[in-house]
């Protein structure tokens, strides 16, 4: 018997070891591969100054998912704080204590937000770039010019670290830390889209969607983020998973209420409260451009 808990001893020190060994290997790679420098070489934006233009940024901050990770004031929010997954807080935005340096330009804003790329070229960790790279010109500069008069707050938020099971989801090719990576960095941009109840505008729209539901629109778990976090669900024209049943008015009632046609509450995961501020045209768009879309089961992404 003693001879017996010898050897599972030994076998669980092996497995520990290579765990140890798998768990550094991905530590190594992974911060090589984050370490990486990005140059961006385009012609800077015309930032509009004038208070209809700075008026409609807000709009846009407001509905495309800004506060959710960076708060209502701009100040930052915590996200994640929980190994193995790591800390995730979005960063402060204003000119406070703890924000945006005074010499941030309008080409670092472009940058960061289209491009997931800080000033010198360094990649940033959890920020969904492939959501604003189409943003068109003119949203962009709309965008800037209202994120530059946003009232300074003093507040830290802490660095951003990335545990190891996001570590090995990157290097398998889930989850790519730093969209930077993956970005098309070299994409022409939209000069401007005239808001509009089209498929054309919604699907503009809808890249806000893709973090969470994916490419697919068809929802599942997200990548990166702990299992406590439900997944994304299924937009898509299935008439089992998805909204293939919905109406117009389920649409509208899930957007600006968080309810589903049956009545039962959407989780707030859902930034519902995020999208329900968007005008009746931008919502017409979107369930346009739903409508287009191919039935597909949940859980693909």
């Amino acid at each position: 018997m003693r001879g017996f808990f010898r050897w599972v001893l030994r076998v669980v020190l092996v497995t520990l070891l290579v765990l140890a060994i798998a768990v550094g290997a991905a530590y190594w790679r992974s911060n090589q591969l984050l370490a990486a420098r990005v140059e961006i070489s385009e012609a800077a934006l015309t930032i509009p100054t004038d208070a209809e233009a700075i008026e409609r940024g807000k709009h846009l901050a407001l509905t495309r998912g800004c506060t959710d990770c960076h708060g209502a004031d701009f100040s930052g929010k915590m996200i994640v704080d929980v190994m193995p997954v790591g800390r995730i807080a979005g960063p402060n935005l204003t000119r406070g204590n703890g924000g945006l340096p005074a010499d941030f330009s309008a080409s670092d804003w472009e940058h960061a937000i289209r491009h997931g790329v800080a000033p010198g070229g360094r990649m940033l960790l959890i920020m969904p770039t492939r959501d604003f790279a189409a943003l068109t010109d003119a949203d962009m500069g709309d965008l800037i010019a209202y994120m530059r008069q946003v009232p300074p707050v003093d507040k830290q938020q802490p660095a951003v670290t990335i545990g190891p099971i996001p570590r090995l989801q990157m290097l398998i090719g889930l989850v790519p830390l730093a969209e930077a990576r993956v970005a098309d960095q070299r994409a022409k941009h939209v000069a401007a889209l005239a808001p509009a109840p089209s498929v054309e505008y919604g699907r503009y729209l809808a890249h806000t969607c893709t973090g969470c539901h994916g490419d697919h629109f068809s929802g599942g778990r997200v990548p990166g983020l702990p299992p406590s976090f439900p997944p994304a669900g299924n937009i898509t024209s299935d008439t089992n998973s998805g909204i293939g049943r919905w109406k117009k008015a389920d649409f509208y009632t899930a957007m600006r209420y968080g309810r589903r046609p049956n009545g039962t509450n959407i989780d707030p995961f859902m930034p519902w409260n995020t999208f329900k501020q968007m005008s009746d045209t931008e919502l017409d768009a979107l369930w346009a451009f739903l409508q287009t879309l191919p039935s597909r089961p949940a859980g693909g992404r």
